[in-house]
């Protein structure tokens, strides 16, 4: 089968590879229909992480089912099905509990696992024509019957829609109340629309890409372009001493103004731009190691954080990756019932071949260059 293989940095070729296959009773076999290129592949593309040389990259995937396990109940050959990014096996303690993005039972040395991502397992991704899936029963979601008709719609519950929504649940947001999300990319924009949908009554979203900021507005956010000057005073102003909720979407390659990496700059204006005892949601990839960091501590995944004002002013933070099947599929019935439309955010559909230029593209952060799917 064709598929994209990271060959080391800023190098992905498509490939002819070994077919996935089924290797155990409960694995599903899905031809690929739709795979999304996330920022968080642009990590392992950039060699920001610890990725080996010859892996499969895609975690946002969404296919047809054309076989499954003996040990596979109630998934059927011909059904269309969404794949949660993170791969639970649904019987070990953290599954139970509902934290599916750190499975104790994945082939990683860390709880969690994920298709085509380092440190998280050796499951090949699917940006590909095939894709096996372990435990098919508890991670396929299959779509509702109008799912060919809203297949990009469909597709962002693999990762970035339940990613934007655990934002705002991280961050605790209730009806009503104002929310300041930092980083207009994919996710960034999903978890103002997530905050939109949660009823809240303002969201702001601060970055500096115009395009991008378009985006947010589209998704009913007020924007802040932070380039041009100070948006914590903006933020402080429009909602009358700082927003109830932040949500950090941006990560551990987070920029200042004045395009200098600087790791911890978006927590520390959260700290200054949300009010005394708000609560902050962090979804933004933060590494343990980065040796592409731009100081000796963020090098170690430490960060100069403003921790004296964050106590005294008695904020809250919750963090960590999306346990998706907490909410895919209720976030599905909004899509199939019109509730959402997610897919406004997508920019190009591209052939599987094209995917080396799209990873430049994006990486390149070319205006217009906002979500891509991959059509293998």
């Amino acid at each position: 089968m064709k598929a994209l293989v990271y060959e080391g940095p800023r190098q992905v070729a498509v490939e002819d590879v070994p077919d996935a296959r089924i290797e155990r009773p409960t694995d599903v076999l899905v031809r690929v229909t739709s795979t999304n290129i996330c920022g968080s592949d642009l990590h392992m593309y950039e060699g920001r992480t610890p990725m080996e040389q010859g892996r499969i990259l895609g975690h946002e995937n969404l296919g047809v089912v054309v076989e499954t396990g003996e040990g596979v109940y109630g998934v059927h050959v011909g059904d269309r099905v969404c794949l949660p990014f993170n791969i639970g096996c649904g019987f070990c303690e953290n599954c139970e509990r509902g934290y599916t993005g750190f499975c104790l039972s994945v082939d990683s040395d860390t709880p969690g696992g994920a298709y085509g991502f380092a440190a998280m397992g050796s499951y090949a991704g699917g940006q590909a024509e095939y894709l096996r899936v372990p435990w098919g029963d508890f991670n396929c979601l299959v779509l509702p019957e109008d799912a060919a008709e809203k297949e990009n719609d469909y597709v962002m519950l693999a990762d970035i829609f339940p990613t934007g929504y655990h934002a705002t649940e991280l961050a605790g947001v209730s009806p009503g109340e104002s929310v300041v999300v930092y980083g207009a990319g994919p996710v960034g924009v999903m978890a103002a629309y997530s905050a939109v949908l949660r009823g809240a009554s303002q969201v702001l979203v601060v970055d500096r890409h115009p395009d991008r900021l378009r985006l947010a507005e589209a998704a009913g956010a007020i924007p802040v372009d932070d380039s041009k000057g100070e948006h914590i005073e903006e933020i402080l102003e429009r909602t009358g001493g700082g927003a109830d909720r932040g949500c950090e979407c941006v990560g551990y390659q987070a920029h200042d103004p004045q395009g200098h990496e600087k790791p911890e700059s978006t927590m520390n204006d959260l700290v200054a731009s949300v009010r005394a005892t708000g609560g902050i949601g962090v979804v933004g990839v933060f590494l343990p190691q980065d040796e592409g960091a731009p100081t000796e501590l963020t090098r170690e995944g430490k960060l100069p954080f403003d921790f004296g004002q964050f106590w005294f002013k008695g904020q809250s933070i919750r963090t960590g990756q999306a346990n998706v099947k907490s909410y895919n599929r209720q976030l599905a019935q909004l899509i199939h019932h019109d509730r959402a439309h997610p897919s406004f955010l997508v920019s190009h559909e591209l052939p599987l071949a094209e995917a080396p230029e799209a990873y430049r593209h994006f990486d390149d952060r070319e205006p217009g260059w906002t979500k891509v799917i991959l059509k293998p």
